[in-house]
């Protein structure tokens, strides 16, 4: 057989493999690498979640809204979707190690998560570090969209602490008629930029701001509650989470505090925090989401899967998380054969990309800094067992 023949057969041999094969092979050329999923593996997505602690009713319950939305997708690309769970324990350390642990693992697509700002704000960094997406449910922290510090991976299905501060600040000042205010603070990202938000936002109404009181989280709040009582003001303000939040509620009226107005945020809005302060609580305010309307069936879908109602505010935003990450997922996954390559550069850019997609919580379309919420911002009032919404 002469040559040109025996070359033309074998290259011909060479093309009916690789379209046995389902064509070439595919050439990831994303800068950050492509998540390779073998034939009968599954996509993996993270939950970078508060699992246990005090805050536990935050991040579960963001994790029930992701599981259900993950439950009903089901596959992509003929490949089962799993979610993978991580604790970051609502802390910089935990953020920092469930961080680290995902980074470390190439089969991880894409991560829903930190809970609690404090959480998101190292874990951002590193995942970002590490060409993924962290996409958080319920981490509120203006510094984490703020364009001068945004890490390019982080982006979140909840709205800006600025609209919940102003909101917070308006429901004193122009409803409530009051014009001192004293806030309470751990610190952390969330509750230290939240209360910023609102006194920047009461004192340009004309109000007065008159303290900004720090605590260690987990210690004694009576010395910080006697220092707010004898200033005498109208509000006190605690945007904390559930351990702060109980030690403040039930100690506030025996310190002295009996004529300020009680408001805290969505930090505290889970039945958990009622249950804790049943006899404290009764009237306090607290901002959070509105309730969303034709959500109905999800309710029901969720109290049909776990056994109970929402236990917190943030079910929809994890759902709404986990869309956001599948739907960027079908935008840029190829499949080579029966292998799935998912670019992670071209997903983050598709994430970003995303407008007008329909979730449990509203509308979402992401902006350049991540922020990707439609905010609608209540203030409600606790009676009995629930939070009652009242503004506007």
């Amino acid at each position: 057989m002469k040559k040109p023949v025996l070359l033309a057969l074998v290259l011909l041999t060479t093309a009916l493999l690789a379209s046995a094969c389902g064509g070439k092979p595919y050439n990831c050329t994303d800068p950050f690498g492509c998540v390779k999923i073998e034939p009968n593996d599954e996509i993996q997505i993270a939950a970078l979640l508060t699992l246990s602690g005090s805050a536990s009713p935050y991040g579960i319950d963001a994790l029930r809204g992701a599981q259900i939305a993950v439950e009903e997708k089901g596959s992509l690309f003929g490949h089962k979707l799993k979610l993978v769970e991580q604790d970051d324990l609502c802390t910089e350390a935990g953020g920092i190690d469930g961080a680290n642990a995902l980074a470390g693992n190439s089969q991880v697509v894409g991560v829903i998560g930190a809970t609690c700002s404090s959480g998101s704000v190292p874990a951002a960094k590193i995942l970002t570090e590490a060409g993924m997406v962290l996409i958080s449910p319920s981490s509120t922290a203006p510094s984490l969209t703020d364009p001068a510090l945004h890490q390019p991976g982080f982006l979140r299905s909840i709205y800006n602490d600025k609209v919940q501060g102003k909101t917070v600040a308006e429901f004193a000042y122009n409803v409530l008629g009051l014009q001192s205010m004293v806030t309470i603070h751990d610190g952390t990202a969330y509750p230290q930029q939240l209360q910023q938000a609102a006194c920047e936002n009461f004192e340009q109404m004309g109000g007065k701001c008159i303290a900004q009181l720090q605590i260690t989280s987990g210690e004694n709040v009576t010395t910080t509650l006697n220092q707010a009582a004898a200033l005498d003001p109208g509000v006190l303000y605690f945007p904390v989470y559930t351990v702060d939040g109980v030690a403040i509620a039930n100690g506030a009226r025996a310190a002295g505090l009996g004529n300020a107005a009680l408001i805290s945020s969505d930090g505290l809005l889970s039945s958990d925090f009622i249950t804790q302060t049943y006899k404290t609580s009764q009237g306090m305010y607290l901002s959070g989401p509105a309730p969303v309307e034709g959500t109905q069936s999800f309710l029901e879908t969720y109290a049909e899967r776990f056994g109970e109602d929402p236990i917190a505010t943030y079910h929809l935003y994890g759902y709404d998380a986990a869309l956001m990450l599948m739907t960027a997922m079908e935008e840029t996954g190829t499949l080579s054969g029966e292998t799935l390559y998912i670019p992670r550069q071209a997903l983050r850019d598709a994430l970003y990309n995303l407008r007008g997609l329909n979730g449990q919580s509203g509308v979402i379309t992401c902006s350049p800094s991540g922020d990707c919420a439609t905010p609608d911002i209540q203030i409600f009032q606790i009676s009995g067992n629930e939070f009652l919404p009242i503004y506007p």
